[in-house]
C-alpha cells in the first residue's frame, strides 16, 4: 500500500473520535430514563420521552429556545463576518510590520482565560467602570449594564467579536495568500481599481473558504457557549441570556436532573444536525462546496 503511513497516522486521530466522540453518545439513552447514579444506565426505568414532552410545555422552553436562536443570529450576522472583513484589511496593507503589529494585537484575546476575559468586561460595564464613564458623559444613567437585560446580548456580541475576531481571520488570511497573484498585475493592467480587483477576485477566491466556514458554523449555530454565559448573567438577565446549553448545565449539575438535562441537549443536537446538513446541501446547490 503505497499511503499505509498516511493510514498509520490516522490511527491516534480515529481513536480519539471514537473514545471521546463516539463512545460519549451510549449516554443519550438517559434522555428516555430516569437515571439513577446507583441503577446506571440499563438499569434505570425507561419512561420514554417524559422529559421532552415536560420540556416542550414548561415555561422556559419558549424562552431559552428564543434566546438561543437570537443570540445565535447576531453571531452569525455580526460575528461571522467580522473576521472576514479583518483579512480583507490586512490583506490591502502594504506595510509587513503594520501588518504583523496588527495580528498580534488582534490574536491576543483568544489566548487570554476566558475567565479573565469576563472579568474585564464585568469591571469595565460596572457602574463604575471606564465604559459605564464614558457612557454617563453622553447621559446615560450609570448603572451596571449586565444588570440590563436589553444590554446583555450586545455586549455579548461585541465582547465574542473582540476576542475572536483574530484568531479567525486566520483562515482567511491563508485563503487569500493562495489566490494567483497573476490576476491582481491583469486586473491592474487594465485599470481595476483595488475595490473592484477585491469584489471580482479576492472575494471569489475565498468563497469556498467562506461556504465551509458558514457550513460548520451553521452545525453548531445553537451551541451557545455555556460558559461566558454563566460568567456574565444573573437572574436578573436570566429573560435575554438564558440559552439551551446555561439551562442544561443548571438543570443538570446545579439541580441533579440528569434525564432532563440530556433530553434538552439532546433536542439542541437534533437541531444542530438539521441546520448542518441543510446548510450543506444549499452550498453544494448554490455554490458548489460543500462538506459532502
Amino acid at each position: 500500500m503505497l499511503n499505509k503511513y498516511l493510514y498509520i497516522m490516522m490511527i491516534p486521530v480515529l481513536v480519539y473520535y471514537a473514545i471521546f466522540h463516539y463512545a460519549p453518545m451510549y449516554g443519550a439513552l438517559i434522555a428516555f430514563k430516569e437515571y439513577s447514579p446507583m441503577k446506571g444506565i440499563i438499569g434505570s426505568d425507561w419512561v420514554g420521552f417524559k422529559h421532552f414532552q415536560d420540556f416542550f410545555g414548561s415555561y422556559y422552553f419558549w424562552r431559552i429556545l428564543k434566546n438561543t436562536i437570537v443570540i445565535s443570529l447576531y453571531s452569525l450576522i455580526f460575528e461571522f463576518p467580522a473576521p472576514i472583513i479583518l483579512a480583507l484589511l490586512i490583506n490591502e496593507v502594504r506595510s509587513k510590520a503594520f501588518k504583523r503589529v496588527t495580528q498580534t494585537i488582534t490574536y491576543m484575546p483568544y489566548f487570554i482565560s476566558l475567565v479573565v476575559i469576563c472579568g474585564i468586561i464585568t469591571d469595565f460595564t460596572n457602574a463604575g467602570g471606564l465604559i459605564n464613564q464614558l457612557f454617563t458623559l453622553l447621559g446615560y444613567d450609570g448603572q451596571a449594564m449586565l444588570q440590563k437585560p436589553d444590554l446583555f446580548r450586545p455586549i455579548y456580541i461585541l465582547s465574542e467579536i473582540w476576542q475572536r475576531i483574530g484568531w479567525e481571520s486566520i483562515i482567511y488570511i491563508a485563503a487569500l495568500m493562495s489566490i494567483d497573484q497573476e490576476q491582481y498585475e491583469a486586473a491592474r493592467m487594465d485599470g481595476a481599481s483595488r475595490w473592484k480587483q477585491i469584489v471580482h477576485i479576492t472575494l471569489p477566491g475565498i468563497l469556498p473558504t467562506i461556504a465551509i466556514m458558514f457550513i460548520l458554523r451553521m452545525g453548531s449555530l445553537l451551541n451557545v457557549g455555556f460558559e461566558k454565559i454563566i460568567l456574565l448573567y444573573n437572574p436578573v438577565t436570566y429573560e435575554t441570556a438564558d440559552v439551551i446549553s446555561s439551562f442544561v448545565y443548571r438543570k443538570g449539575l446545579l439541580e441533579f436532573g440528569w434525564s432532563y438535562s440530556s433530553a434538552v441537549g439532546l433536542f439542541n443536537s437534533v437541531i444542530n444536525l438539521i441546520l448542518l446538513i441543510t446548510a450543506n446541501y444549499a452550498s453544494r446547490k448554490f455554490n458548489e462546496s460543500s462538506l459532502w
